[in-house]
């Protein structure tokens, strides 16, 4: 856990504030104070609308004074501690307020118009208000920078959960495939504990990483030569993959346990084994893998399954919304998994 008042190097609760639309939303919100202020006054409603341009000129000045200078100043506050980013921006922009009020005064002050009140009056009523704008402002985007990182470590806690859930028997039923292999052939047991040690770097890393197709597929093959160690000419798998784009990005070990699913459920219990076949198709922006298994007449309980199902389904969620999705089809002799995603490079969505 952090230290109170510590936070990620270059991360700040101030959203960014420079560019078009971040400018275009400080006028918009400026313009509403105006409009506010301009209709505040007592007095008669001719009166109001003639202070209605200054005021509002007034107005967009101080915002964008304001914003330009946290936008400069962005770099140097996200050093600061916490507690000093937040009273040093809030200072910022007081000393941007009284910059603008003290211009208008020198530059309008002393004509006729719409300034009607003496210079310290003048310089105390747009400091008033600015006190409690800004506090009102800071203070949201505080809460709000807090809000969004709970949400964001309750994302990765709970990919981490979904991480760990990743049923772990394979691996028992590895070490004993190894065990048998470590008199009868050293150098197959070797390999398979070279394998083994792959899925296990894979297991343990960040859940909430996203790896790349290919890398993905590599870890796939790692399993299944595990597995074939065990099965013999029973498993066979048949790779129809060329369509991939092997930089596309997916949450890491997602066709482990579908795999694991399709020989548990679909080669086991076949006496003569079967066929696994993996298929990946492009359809511009969306990929697809797709998993089938045959099934033999007796149809297994398929609860843990669903569990690893699940599993997959809300990770791709998590990382993907709506967007990413898997589909479940069935006929009398075979079972078909399908991952639906968007087609995500690596400079498109990096390691996280």
């Amino acid at each position: 856990m952090e230290p109170t008042g510590r936070r990620a190097t270059g991360e700040l609760f101030l959203p960014e504030l420079c560019g078009l639309r971040p400018a275009f939303l400080v006028i918009l919100f400026a313009q509403l104070l105006a409009i506010m202020l301009a209709l505040a006054p007592a007095g008669e409603p001719r009166s109001r609308f003639e202070t209605f341009g200054f005021i509002s000129l007034y107005t967009q000045l101080i915002a964008l004074l304001i914003a330009a200078t946290l936008c400069l100043a962005r770099g140097w506050l996200a050093r600061l501690p916490e507690p000093i980013a937040v009273g040093t921006s809030y200072l910022l922009t007081l000393l941007a307020t009284a910059v603008v009020a003290e211009l208008a005064w020198w530059t309008l002050g002393a004509r006729p118009g719409p300034i009607r009140s003496g210079h310290g009056a003048f310089l105390l009523r747009t400091l008033g208000i600015s006190v409690i704008v800004n506090a009102l402002a800071l203070r949201y985007f505080y809460v709000q920078h807090h809000w969004r990182r709970q949400i964001e470590a309750e994302s990765r806690a709970r990919l981490q959960a979904l991480q760990s859930r990743i049923r772990p028997h394979f691996f028992f039923n590895c070490m004993n495939t190894i065990a048998s292999l470590t008199r009868t052939s050293p150098v197959l047991a070797e390999r398979a504990v070279e394998d083994l040690a792959e899925l296990f770097r894979a297991s343990l890393a960040d859940g909430t990483r996203l790896v790349s197709v290919a890398e993905e597929l590599r870890l796939a093959r790692h399993y299944l030569e595990i597995e074939a160690l065990r099965l013999g000419d029973r498993l066979a798998v048949e790779w129809h993959i060329d369509e991939l784009p092997q930089d596309a990005r997916l949450p890491a070990l997602t066709l482990q346990p579908l795999l694991e699913n399709a020989i548990h459920y679909g080669i086991e219990p076949l006496t003569e084994g079967g066929t696994i076949t993996v298929t990946g198709i492009r359809r511009q922006e969306r990929l697809s893998i797709v998993i089938a298994n045959p099934l033999g007449l007796a149809r297994p309980k398929r609860a843990g399954s669903r569990m690893a199902q699940d599993n997959v389904r809300e990770r791709l969620a998590a990382h993907f919304g709506p967007d990413g999705t898997l589909t479940i089809s069935q006929t009398e002799t075979s079972y078909t998994v399908q991952l639906n995603f968007p087609c995500l490079s690596s400079d498109a969505h990096p390691d996280r």
